[in-house]
């Protein structure tokens, strides 16, 4: 996985961007706060600035922005909510140079003045508790003012590490984060209150001073995975994908499951369900248990159920050593037995798992929201506990792998939000890995594709309201053929 740093973006926890900066020469907050006033000065579209200053390091890189933009003839209004004597030492000083530059300090939002965008530093990546109602009313009033907001480093009110809403927070246009991405800018809420990111590095190589623990993903991935087929092909060189699931009434799980495969490259697909024939893709073959177990990866769960029947057949590929795709009912299913667990967590063929945020919680004894709480930790603690890849599905999606590493995901939008969506990238994954990739790079282009599938046909008005997942299997398999060009 340590190949990932030459294709993606570092992602840095607030604890591991504490320690770059204490290994970098000098202050950065001159740096920073110099970086928003510039940022702030190209994007306004007039010269009337309302700053807002925190009562810590994120407070201090407002002050000097501020004072840059009084500089340049910006009209600049600074509220500071705190303690000049609690600030931190460099926030203090540059509290400082703004009084002596001529600047002051209001101490709440006045409802008459008029003003042009916003510059938001209450908050940085210290945040780790709700905001107290003070700051509540504050951030309220600027969201309401209804300005282009710019924020410093995360919107005020976001989880730095984990994308959470701590109480409240404010809804930026803008955020300008520096020296490394981080995961509340990228997961959950976070993706919807930080607007469009910008990444100032401050001079700094990041990764040359601290190893990241995750990363960002990106399309490189696919051209890094995948090459062109030789004409001197055949279907076994693709390896075969069967697909278990399709209880009654839930079939079309299954057949989508299937499909997805078949269109993603495997040389053959076989499924196991209530069906003799698929009408639509014939290509797909049904067969018995036996058969199915003939293949090189096996997908389990979409549209499985909890019947004994079901029970019977993930414990059955679970006891293989084939590399197996666990979604759905298969993970709950797992969740509810002991002895499934343990047969998991010690099988020796690759395993990967699926789940969406409940399906998380029942694997890990906790709730939904507890998982959304700290998407990361929680996907990194599954693939702990079972020695297995993850995808933790949702805004953001988080893959997590054994070795400690993870990556968010940022391709995809809302029309993911449909029935079907996860059936679909399950097929994929199983696909990948029939065509011998890894499971982490099965894992990683089969997600950044389903969610680049998914802004393609948004991109077409096909989405993101009522987008079909059938659809995203046709346009998944055009953007990986174009890719491979």
């Amino acid at each position: 996985m340590r190949d990932l740093a030459d294709l993606f973006e570092p992602v840095y926890s607030a604890s591991e961007i504490g320690e770059i900066e204490n290994l970098a020469a000098g202050s950065l907050m001159e740096r920073a706060g110099l970086a928003v006033a510039e940022f702030s000065a190209e994007e306004a579209k007039g010269n009337r600035a309302l700053v807002l200053a925190g009562p810590g390091n994120n407070g201090g890189d407002a002050f000097v922005a501020a004072r840059h933009l009084k500089s340049w003839g910006f009209d600049v209004a600074l509220v500071f909510v705190g303690e000049e004597s609690r600030l931190p030492r460099d926030a203090a000083q540059a509290y400082r140079a703004w009084i002596d530059s001529g600047g002051a300090c209001l101490f709440a939002l006045s409802e008459e003045k008029k003003w042009d965008f916003a510059v938001d530093g209450l908050f940085g990546t210290g945040l780790k508790r709700p905001v107290s109602d003070e700051y509540r009313d504050l951030i309220g009033k600027l969201n309401s003012l209804g300005l282009p907001v710019f924020s410093i480093d995360v919107p005020s009110g976001i989880g730095s590490d984990t994308g959470k809403i701590l109480g409240t927070a404010v809804n930026a246009a803008h955020t300008l984060t520096f020296i490394g991405l981080k995961p509340g800018l990228l997961t959950s809420d976070g993706v919807d209150h930080c607007g469009k990111i910008h990444l100032d590095k401050l001079g700094l190589s990041p990764i040359a001073l601290k190893a990241p623990g995750g990363f960002l993903s990106n399309s490189k991935i696919l051209r890094a995975s995948f090459g062109k087929r030789p004409r001197n092909s055949h279907k076994g060189m693709f390896g075969s994908t069967a697909v278990i699931g399709g209880a009654k009434g839930m079939l079309g799980a299954a057949i989508l499951a299937a499909r997805a495969a078949l269109k993603l490259g495997s040389g053959r697909v076989i499924m196991a369900c209530d069906v003799p024939l698929d009408l639509v893709q014939p290509e797909i073959m049904v067969g018995d248990i036996e058969a199915l177990m003939d293949s090189s990866t096996i997908v389990v769960g979409p549209g499985l159920g909890k019947s004994q029947w079901a029970m019977d057949m993930l414990r059955k590929a679970i006891d293989s050593e084939k590399s197996l795709v666990i979604d759905a009912d298969a993970l709950n299913l797992i969740a509810s037995s002991q002895t499934l667990q343990q047969s998991l967590a010690s099988r020796k063929g690759a395993a990967l798992l699926t789940p969406h945020p409940a399906e998380a919680g029942r694997l890990l004894g906790c709730t939904a929201k507890e998982v959304q709480e700290d998407r990361v930790g929680c996907a990194k603690e599954i693939s702990s506990r079972f020695g297995c890849p993850v995808v933790l599905k949702g805004a953001g999606s988080l893959c997590a792998f054994p070795d400690g590493y993870w990556v968010i995901n940022a391709s995809g939008n809302p029309g993911l939000a449909q029935a079907g969506m996860g059936d679909v990238l399950s097929g994929m994954i199983g696909a990948f890995l029939s065509q011998g990739l890894a499971p982490d790079r099965a894992l990683l282009c089969a997600v950044h594709l389903h969610g680049a599938a998914a802004d393609s046909l948004a991109g077409k008005g096909i989405g993101p309201i009522g987008m079909a997942a059938s659809e995203l299997i046709e346009e998944a398999r055009a953007l990986l053929n174009g890719c491979l060009l």
